[in-house]
């Protein structure tokens, strides 16, 4: 049975347990919030004493685990043993011969990040049908304002569009730092609010003016006076705006807009679900296609894989990136 994040989550919350769980995947974020849930709720503090357990992979072996986990719990109805880093365990297939026969009164994780276990061998098998197997993917760019937005509703909150956007652009695909800067957002905001722009920008320090999103924004209306200006002021803090961190950005913008030439039906929601974007952005993709037709596409496009290798230093060892982000500016704009 496949599950997802809120799924467990919420299986847990109400006290639905499974004797184990394997956590895997690339997205860290996510294995660390059940692991986490289980190693704070499942036992109450005078439990945890002797019924809770958290190991790392490196330091411990199969036989080791599973001679844990047959010991009972002591005057609990459960113990909880914890496998951080379990990618490091040797010969991690030998856990077959305990999951054929699990205690129901010990709960194993095993955090297993950054990799998968192989469906088709035995271990994945068992979990599959004992207890948890759960893969989280990579989260994608297109998909990061969806998750805030979807993040924010578990906690009281509604997003615009726009600010859910402004802070997938500014933190990236790192959804640790995504759920930080929600918390320091949401810290001072009455629970129930919609999030704006400015919320972020007053509760995150994001400048809703400043930013790659409104230079994707600026360049797409070809208004030359903003686009300078929001270059400049892109160019005057380069730790925070690397032009390695800028060019991709654009670059995805730019790339959807030669998809969006290509579409019979330019309906509003035709577009959306054609360049997996929110609906309430096929505005900027109208007024940009007016501006920007196929042949300047396939310029602009260009520009990107030049400026990118310039950004990582190649060809333009004399020339920082506040000068190469006007220049670039300049060249798409002309």
């Amino acid at each position: 049975m496949a599950f997802t994040h809120d799924q467990i989550l919420s299986d847990l919350k109400n006290k639905k347990y499974y004797p184990v769980y394997v956590l895997s995947g690339e997205e860290p974020y996510f294995i660390d919030s059940i692991s986490d849930y289980i190693e704070e709720n499942v036992l109450t503090p005078m439990e945890k004493d002797f019924n809770q357990t958290v190991v790392y992979g490196s330091d411990t072996d199969i036989q080791t685990l599973v001679s844990n986990a047959k010991r009972f719990p002591m005057m609990a109805d459960y113990q909880v043993i914890i496998v951080r880093e379990a990618q490091e365990i040797k010969n991690i297939e030998d856990l077959v011969s305990y999951l054929e026969k699990p205690l129901k009164s010990t709960i194993l994780v095993i955090c297993y990040k950054y990799k998968k276990l192989d469906g088709r061998k035995s271990l994945a098998k068992l979990v599959d049908k004992t207890g948890v197997l759960f893969e989280c993917k990579k989260m994608y760019d297109d998909k990061l304002p969806g998750w805030i937005s979807s993040h924010l509703q578990t906690l009281g909150y509604k997003i615009e569009p726009k600010a859910s956007a402004l802070i997938a652009d500014h933190v990236g695909s790192d959804v640790s730092r995504i759920v930080q800067e929600i918390k320091k957002l949401v810290i001072n905001v009455k629970t129930g609010t919609t999030i704006t722009d400015d919320h972020v920008e007053q509760n995150i320090g994001i400048s809703k003016e400043y930013n790659v999103f409104e230079l994707q924004k600026a360049l797409g209306e070809k208004n030359i006076y903003r686009s300078n200006l929001i270059a400049y002021n892109l160019s005057s803090n380069p730790k925070e705006n690397p032009l390695v961190m800028i060019v991709p950005i654009l670059f995805g913008f730019f790339a959807k807009l030669l998809v969006f030439h290509q579409l019979k039906d330019k309906s509003r929601e035709s577009v959306a679900k054609a360049l997996k974007v929110n609906p309430f952005f096929v505005q900027d993709y109208l007024r940009a296609a007016s501006n920007y037709p196929n042949t300047k596409l396939v310029k602009v496009i260009s520009l990107f894989r030049e400026y990118d290798l310039k950004a990582k230093g190649v060809d333009s060892s004399n020339v920082d990136d506040a000068d190469l982000l006007k220049e670039l500016v300049y060249k798409i704009l002309h």
